[in-house]
C-alpha cells in the first residue's frame, strides 16, 4: 500500500483539509480518533474520494487518497503533478470553472454533480459531492477540496 500519508506534509495537509471542512460545514471530516498520524492514515484508506488542488493560476492536484488515486487511475505522483482541470473532459471544464468560482465566493458547496474523466479516459458521474475552500493556518485561503463518496462509470 501506499504510504504517502506518512509525509509530514501530507500530515499538515490533511489536518487543514479536515480543519476547513469543520470551519465551512460544521462537519468532520472522519471521526477519526488518534494523533495527527493516524488520521491521516485514516483519512487517505477512507472508502469516499478526497482530493485538493492549490492556489496556482492553473490549480495543480496536490492530494488525492487512496480512492481517489484509484478512481482517476493515478499514482501518486502523476496526481500532484496534473492540472486539476484535467479531471474534466474539455466540454465540461467551463462548468467546472463556474463551480469552483461559487466556492471561492460561498465558501463551499454540498450538492455538486458532474462528469470526470480518468487518465485513460474512463467516465464517470459524481454525484452529491462537497466542495470547499482550504483555510491556512493565518487563516488566508489556500486551495480548494472536493469529498463525494457517490459515483458510476459512464458506458
Amino acid at each position: 500500500m501506499n504510504e504517502i500519508w506518512k509525509n509530514e506534509s501530507v500530515v499538515a495537509h490533511t489536518a487543514c483539509l479536515a480543519r476547513s471542512l469543520k470551519h465551512w460545514t460544521g462537519r468532520e471530516l472522519l471521526l477519526a480518533v488518534g494523533d495527527a498520524r493516524e488520521v491521516a492514515a485514516k483519512v487517505f484508506g477512507a472508502p469516499f474520494v478526497l482530493v485538493s488542488h492549490g492556489m496556482e493560476a492553473d490549480p495543480v492536484l496536490n492530494y488525492g487518497n487512496a480512492t481517489a488515486l484509484a478512481l482517476w487511475e493515478m499514482t501518486w505522483e502523476e496526481l500532484i503533478h496534473t492540472p486539476s482541470r484535467f479531471t474534466a473532459e474539455v466540454p465540461n471544464r467551463e462548468e467546472r470553472a463556474r463551480l469552483l468560482d461559487t466556492v471561492t465566493r460561498q465558501g463551499f458547496i454540498d450538492d455538486y454533480s458532474g462528469v470526470r474523466i480518468s487518465k485513460s479516459g474512463r467516465r464517470f458521474r459524481i454525484a452529491r459531492a462537497t466542495v470547499w475552500n482550504l483555510i491556512a493556518t493565518d487563516g488566508g485561503r489556500c486551495g480548494q477540496a472536493a469529498m463525494f463518496n457517490r459515483w458510476e462509470f459512464i458506458p
